[in-house]
């Protein structure tokens, strides 16, 4: 089985940690057993077993990096599916250009950490997951021992890879946990619904507002 880390960088795949690429083979040594019981489940796999499983991905991938043990991240029986990310579809230049619903947000590698604002995120209900640029990710000072190699792409058969890390967003000072991709190839910050589903949106499109938590 190809490891997600082999699209990666070469020089960021050097940095993955020792223990998740012995996780992720551990994991698809035992993955028919496991389609069993956790079909179409998040599952965090570490030491020759799941520590934690659910249905939300970012719950599922914090609780999971809190053990410390470089896990295994993945939805069973649909490991290859990447992150969906809606605006990796090429805009349509013919029209006038529509406002982006934007909005300034901290990220932080902790809850509690110093992190680093950025001004112009898109929010974004149609991707699966939070994105910014690998210099973002290098700001924020992620290290990629820390990160999980996975995919990312738009809604079209297209995946890229990626490292995805747990972080924070700071918005409406409250602190949401994230699935944070590390995107090497765009430029966009993405807020995904990884984020969105926590908390309430109010899109006011007329008044070209977005409101968190009206």
């Amino acid at each position: 089985m190809r490891s997600l880390v082999d699209g990666l960088p070469p020089d960021i795949a050097q940095q993955i940690h020792a223990d998740w690429r012995k996780n992720e083979a551990e994991y698809w040594a035992q993955r028919e057993q496991l389609l069993v019981q956790y079909r179409d489940q998040w599952v965090g796999f570490a030491n020759g077993r799941v520590i934690v499983s659910g249905r939300r991905p970012v719950e599922v991938f914090h609780k999971a990096h809190q053990s410390g043990q470089h896990p295994f991240v993945t939805c069973v029986g649909r490991e290859f599916e990447p992150n969906r990310m809606r605006t990796a579809f090429s805009y349509d230049t013919t029209y006038a250009g529509e406002p982006l619903p934007v909005v300034a947000a901290e990220f932080r590698k902790g809850p509690d950490t110093q992190g680093h604002t950025f001004d112009r995120v898109i929010a974004d209900t149609g991707a699966d997951a939070s994105a910014v640029p690998w210099a973002d990710c290098e700001l924020l000072q992620l290290d990629p021992a820390d990160g999980t190699p996975g995919l990312m792409g738009g809604v079209a058969e297209s995946a890229f890879p990626t490292l995805i890390f747990p972080a924070w967003v700071i918005l409406d000072g409250r602190p949401y946990a994230c699935r944070l991709q590390a995107d090497f190839a765009g430029r966009e910050r993405i807020l995904g619904r990884d984020v969105l589903n926590q908390m309430d949106v109010l899109f006011r499109g007329p008044a070209a507002q977005v409101v968190i938590n009206p």
